[in-house]
């Protein structure tokens, strides 16, 4: 699966790197210390790890994740959202792409009247905003900022909800 989403995944991480040390919430050492790794990750199809902002968060320890929420939501006024305690659409869950929603660390996760809303912890790369406009065309979109770790949850329990419907279904 990451063969398919590794452009996607470059970029979004180039551009979001790029974007971090531009508001001063990383020096460009960090930044080479963290695309290095994220390169050793790529190479063993580890697309969970597969995040610039995780490894520099929580690897490298040189950023906080809250202070870039704070910076989106105080700069982008940009609301943020927490999807445990949201129910998602269930036409968001069944079209959910897990592939790009890990590759670009979004989750579309309610539709009204024709505008999409999707929850992001990469909203400060411009390759993931630009990847869903198209990915949902003349759809309206409005962006929420989350946590790498809310995505991840929420995306794993997606997966296993999906897992446990295929068994059901195939033993049926």
């Amino acid at each position: 699966m990451i063969s398919e989403f590794r452009p996607i995944i470059m970029r979004a991480n180039r551009l979001l790197g790029a974007a971090l040390v531009e508001h001063n919430f990383v020096k460009i050492e960090d930044l080479e210390r963290a695309n290095e790794r994220l390169l050793e990750l790529l190479g063993a199809e580890q697309i969970r790890q597969s995040t610039v902002l995780g490894i520099l968060a929580y690897e490298l320890k040189v950023l906080r994740e809250e202070d870039v929420l704070l910076h989106l939501a105080d700069t982008e006024s940009l609301g943020l959202v927490d999807l445990r305690t949201y129910e998602i659409n269930d036409d968001c869950r069944k079209a959910t792409d897990l592939g790009a929603a890990w590759a670009t660390w979004s989750v579309p996760y309610d539709k009204e009247e024709g505008i999409t809303f999707i929850a992001t912890a990469y909203y400060l790369s411009p390759a993931v905003r630009s990847y869903w406009e198209k990915q949902l065309g003349t759809t309206a979109i409005i962006w929420y900022g989350t946590t790498l770790n809310i995505i991840a949850e929420y995306l794993e329990k997606l997966d296993k909800e999906r897992r446990a419907s295929a068994v059901a279904a195939a033993s049926a």
